[in-house]
């Protein structure tokens, strides 16, 4: 069971944040950051974006993937909002850790798309969960929210913990030639709500 443990100011380039650190019985880390809660004098319905850890993409800038350019983009669309929060789970790769998911990188090279590497590889299209989220909504008293996500099963997810979403908010971000192919995965394959147009952007920015 998560617990929380501790919470600071974080000042970043894209303005004033606190920082919530949550930790279970087997030490497994995970953070929130949050603006305008728990305090919601505003009553504003609250921005979320659960996002799992991206080392390549959060912290290298990678354009093998979105994930850097949705963490920035959701930290800035909660800032000028006022009142939301960033899930950001340790769950690296899908939730199949750093050094798998640099392997599936490599069978990428050779061709075969992110699910086929995952599979190659017998691991999981995607091993993430989000039970530590009941512990992180509850400590913010979040009850509806508006969340960012093209993922259908992170809106079920929170549905099942009894959140309210008002509003799923697109999170089209970060396109680019090297994650073209990676993007129209999510969208045929995986079931992400990737839009109809975006296959034609993609093909065009790699062509």
């Amino acid at each position: 069971m998560y617990q929380f443990i501790s919470a600071a100011r974080l000042p970043t380039i894209h303005g004033e944040f606190t920082i919530h650190a949550f930790e279970n019985e087997h030490g497994q880390e995970h953070t929130l950051l949050s603006v305008g809660l728990p305090n919601n004098d505003d009553k504003k319905i609250p921005l979320i974006r659960l996002h799992s850890e991206c080392l390549t993409g959060d912290a290298f800038g990678s354009l093998k993937c979105d994930c850097g350019a949705q963490l920035n983009t959701a930290m800035q669309m909660i800032q000028t909002h006022g009142c939301g929060a960033i899930l950001y789970l340790r769950q690296e790769g899908r939730g199949i850790g750093l050094v798998n998911k640099i392997r599936a990188y490599a069978l990428q090279d050779q061709g075969h798309d992110t699910l086929q590497a995952n599979l190659l590889l017998g691991l999981p299209a995607d091993a993430r969960t989000y039970e530590m989220c009941e512990v992180m909504l509850k400590h913010l008293g979040i009850t509806q929210a508006r969340l960012l996500t093209n993922n259908p099963n992170k809106l079920s997810y929170l549905q099942e913990l009894g959140i309210d979403i008002i509003e799923r908010v697109p999170l089209i971000v970060g396109v680019n030639g090297h994650n073209a192919d990676y993007l129209t995965v999510k969208g045929a394959k995986m079931g992400h709500f990737i839009p109809a147009n975006v296959p034609f952007v993609l093909e065009s920015i790699k062509s």
